[in-house]
């Protein structure tokens, strides 16, 4: 268990990097981009969902559109995966406000996954063992009354693969610790490759901010590879993409990637971020992540603001904090942040990604 929560956030990073290879490297490389087009649309795969609105007219006009995020360190995906996905994000892109929305659901929320009925309640990472991305994406609907347009699922390995791709990123640690065999000096620049990168941000219990110091770690290890790969240019080459297209599945297509990549780079601009916060609960003899009605309508209000749509009820198959059960003490506030993107890097950003 202590194992899987040091990889979460780590898999956090991973999505992040995803949303920056999607949304803002193409545009730095288009043609070549565009000759590796068989290689990226080999990671197609459609989720079997029925649509709740016409996303390619969404795009075509340039409105604000949703991505689900789906992480796990399982392996090299293919077709036959079916592990669950230990992270998960909802993302909007409004291209209207310039703005981008992230939010975090906890892999542990306690839900009653559509066509389950009767394992409720159930660890909401349990959906894409059950059901893939249908049934993952049906329960996020359901729970939060949102439309969700597309989604990605990816490897952890593919941010290490990012990081060795630009030859390293170049970090200053913000404390001194020894982790996973590397030593890291407060102060002291050091130059990471994706092994060394990963270990700095996954630390925790050593750190005394606890997971807001690793959180600070991770952001600093991003922007470094953001400041790297300025010239996104060279993480667009054909052994590249087909080493990543091998850790990475969506149904987003070329076409598609292409369009975000002309028609919403804008809305990178400002991030706003935020986090489901529930209570720590025993629920079937497991430990699951009860959510406040309040909270689910207050997510529920902050995707919906980033797709510009109007109020709507939060959904009902969440397990609600109202269940009888066992407490334990693991609750932190609820908040959400806004940084400008080019300067994250110096910003006091506190949410959980």
């Amino acid at each position: 268990m202590q194992h899987a929560k040091k990889k979460h956030t780590l898999r956090n990073m991973v999505l992040i990097v995803l949303l920056v290879v999607i949304v803002g490297g193409i545009a730095y490389g288009m043609e070549r981009y565009r000759s590796v087009k068989s290689t990226v649309n080999s990671s197609f795969k459609a989720s079997g969902v029925t649509k709740q609105r016409n996303v390619s007219q969404q795009i075509k006009e340039k409105k604000p559109i949703s991505i689900l995020l789906l992480g796990t360190d399982t392996g090299a995906l293919g077709r036959s995966y079916k592990g669950r996905t230990d992270s998960m994000m909802v993302v909007t892109l409004n291209p209207t406000t310039n703005k981008t929305t992230i939010t975090s659901v906890p892999r542990d929320t306690a839900v009653t996954i559509p066509g389950f009925a009767s394992q409720s309640p159930s660890k909401i990472n349990a959906a894409y063992a059950w059901g893939q991305a249908k049934t993952t994406i049906d329960t996020i609907q359901k729970m939060l009354n949102i439309p969700i347009d597309f989604y990605a699922l990816i490897n952890m390995g593919g941010l290490e693969k990012v990081i060795d791709q630009v030859g390293g990123v170049d970090v200053t640690p913000t404390l001194s610790f020894t982790y996973a065999g590397y030593t890291f000096k407060k102060g002291i620049k050091t130059h990471m490759n994706g092994k060394k990168a990963l270990a700095y941000s996954r630390m925790r219990y050593d750190d005394p901010d606890n997971d807001y110091g690793r959180q600070k770690r991770q952001r600093a290890v991003l922007m470094a590879l953001v400041k790297k790969s300025g010239s996104i240019s060279t993480l667009l080459n054909q052994s590249f993409i087909s080493s990543l297209a091998k850790q990475t599945q969506t149904d987003l297509t070329f076409d598609d990637l292409t369009s975000l990549a002309q028609n919403y780079r804008s809305a990178t601009k400002n991030l706003k971020e935020t986090h489901l916060q529930g209570t720590g609960k025993e629920l079937n003899d497991q430990s699951m992540e009860v959510m406040k009605k309040s909270e689910l309508q207050r997510v529920t209000n902050f995707i919906r603001n980033g797709l510009s749509l109007s109020y709507k009820k939060t959904g009902s198959i969440a397990v609600f904090s109202s269940t009888n059960s066992k407490s334990k003490s693991r609750s932190s506030s609820s908040s959400s942040t806004e940084t400008n993107a080019t300067t994250a890097n110096g910003g006091t950003n506190n949410g959980r990604l």
